[in-house]
């Protein structure tokens, strides 16, 4: 089990780099960084991949393809562009409150999994979890009430569905996911992370055709060129992001999946948050606040409190 923890650790130091891109590529849309980053993810795991594609292919059978489909859709994509709209029509404060209880909806949607412990024995590193959360979002709010409001009421309730969707989506690829990769132990992680590349790749590049189709124009005619976009940069970047954040931190994160109860592994996804807030401060060459130190605090400790109480029960439990 520990070594699953230090693989979902360490797959949240990359999935943290995530959130610096943004600032990175400031010119361009969320669709377009989806995108790119997505048919990079693809293009490397071909590469990686190719000496052993038949091999791969071969031991594929329908299950498999629909797994890879929901998990492409619903991990990446599809959770990426609900999140995006969220942002742009609700603002960053309500929805990083949203998708900050996703810790807590993973633990509660897998409460009932093989290996998962009672929620009673939780019941204090989820508060203590949750306490850090609070301090994360009442920050937000308190600095983003200076920016005055994004829009109507209703375009703000869409942008709360959109993060409300967006949250749901990742609840239940980590849940699906887990489960699936413990019972259908017949690929490794890495090899599993390369098709979900692939298939992701793949959704990309027929999204990305079918947007180029639409707003030809605004991405590579008059008014594309007169934005000043970098494309060289942006695929640079999302190159890096893809090995990063989705190779890398895909194939840690399938590892720890198996490793761990779904109950656990709900708890290390925050290790992306506090890995975010580490760059975030140090892309800023800025200091924590108050609360925002008082988060981290808090998610660390209820975190490790929370891995403690599963090796307990790891002791305790006859194999």
């Amino acid at each position: 089990m520990w070594n699953g923890v230090l693989c979902g650790l360490l797959a949240g130091a990359m999935w943290g780099m995530v959130f610096i891109v943004p600032e990175l590529l400031a010119a361009f849309s969320p669709v377009e960084m989806a995108v790119g980053r997505y048919i990079a993810y693809g293009a490397i795991a071909f590469g990686l991949m190719l000496p052993r594609l038949g091999n791969l292919f071969g031991r594929l059978d329908r299950s498999d393809y629909a797994a890879l489909l929901r998990h492409a859709l619903s991990g990446n994509i599809v959770y990426y562009m609900l999140l995006a709209l969220g942002v742009k029509l609700a603002g960053v404060a309500p929805t990083s409150l949203i998708i900050g209880v996703l810790p807590i909806s993973v633990t509660l949607m897998g409460r009932k999994d093989h290996g998962a412990v009672p929620l009673r024995q939780l019941a204090l590193p989820l508060l203590v979890v949750a306490a850090g959360i609070a301090c994360i979002n009442v920050d937000v709010f308190m600095h983003a009430g200076a920016a005055g409001s994004r829009g109507g009421v209703w375009r703000t309730l869409l942008g709360v569905l959109c993060a409300t969707g967006a949250l749901l989506c990742w609840s239940w690829y980590t849940l699906d996911n887990a489960r699936y990769l413990k019972r259908n132990p017949h690929f490794t992680s890495a090899e599993w992370s390369a098709l979900y590349g692939l298939s992701s790749g793949l959704i990309a590049l027929l999204i990305g055709a079918a947007a180029l189709a639409v707003w030809h124009g605004d991405v590579l005619g008059a008014a594309g060129a007169a934005s000043g976009r970098d494309w060289t940069r942006f695929w640079i970047t999302n190159a890096l992001l893809a090995l990063g954040a989705s190779v890398i931190g895909n194939h840690l994160w399938n590892i720890a999946s198996r490793r761990v109860p779904v109950t656990l592994s709900g708890q290390l996804i925050l290790f992306e948050t506090l890995f975010a807030l580490l760059y975030g401060f140090i892309y800023k060459g800025q200091w924590p606040r108050m609360l925002e130190g008082a988060a981290i605090v808090l998610l660390t400790a209820g975190v490790m409190w929370s891995v403690r109480v599963h090796a307990m029960e790891d002791e305790v439990t006859p194999p």
